[in-house]
């Protein structure tokens, strides 16, 4: 069976749904916004030097989930969905899904974002198979931290290949679209690289080596 990869943030979704889970905390008031935003900067800061430790950064992102009775993350992800996910929804996403659907294909969502974030996410569009960054759980809870290989840049090809290794599927005439540069590893390995609504480094990239560009925008 074909595989058919997808990147969620700024691919499938008009947005970033980690960078949206942030905002929506801290609008509610279960973040403190101007702490929380001073330290995210740096983080980005720091993503956009080449220095970010993606460990701490994620340590950071998950701490709240580790302080949050389960019942309440539920109701808030409800919320969240309705109030920030539905919206940038893309339609032609959509249909490109449900093109590959039809023609066979396995689907599989493959993103940096944490699994609580992106799971109801990937229900959400049909997309049974999500690869993502583990959040740690103990005793029915989330701890707070981060566990396993993160799904980040080369992260993603370990975890894919462990996936293939696990499921006896292959990379044999396989696509895989996203919208980042720092999908180059993952975009190397498969059969078709799609780039979509790229960021200026990966559209150079994507010129560069011959791939298809296309918007999934209205």
């Amino acid at each position: 069976m074909r595989l058919a990869l997808f990147d969620l943030d700024n691919t499938l979704l008009g947005g970033d749904s980690d960078h949206a889970w942030g905002d929506y905390l801290c609008e509610r008031g279960f973040l403190d916004a101007v702490a929380y935003k001073t330290r995210n900067d740096e983080f980005y800061q720091d993503y956009l030097a080449g220095k970010l430790d993606n460990a701490a950064y994620l340590n950071f992102c998950l701490e709240i989930l580790g302080r949050t009775d389960m019942v309440v993350l539920e109701e808030w992800h409800r919320d969240f969905m309705r109030d920030c996910i539905e919206p940038i929804l893309l339609p032609k996403a959509q249909a490109l899904l449900d093109k590959h659907r039809a023609a066979g294909d396995k689907l599989v969502i493959i993103t940096a974002t944490n699994r609580f974030v992106t799971a109801p996410i990937a229900e959400r569009l049909g997309v049974e198979t999500l690869i993502a960054t583990e959040c740690e759980m103990q005793d029915g809870r989330y701890t707070g931290r981060s566990t396993d290989v993160p799904c980040f840049r080369e992260g993603k090809v370990t975890r894919l290949n462990r996936w293939l290794e696990e499921t006896g599927h292959s990379l044999e005439d396989s696509y895989f679209y996203s919208d980042s540069m720092n999908d180059l590893p993952l975009l190397e390995q498969v059969t078709t690289a799609v780039a979509v609504d790229p960021d200026p480094n990966l559209r150079a990239e994507a010129e560069k080596r011959g791939w298809q560009v296309i918007s999934l925008r209205d």
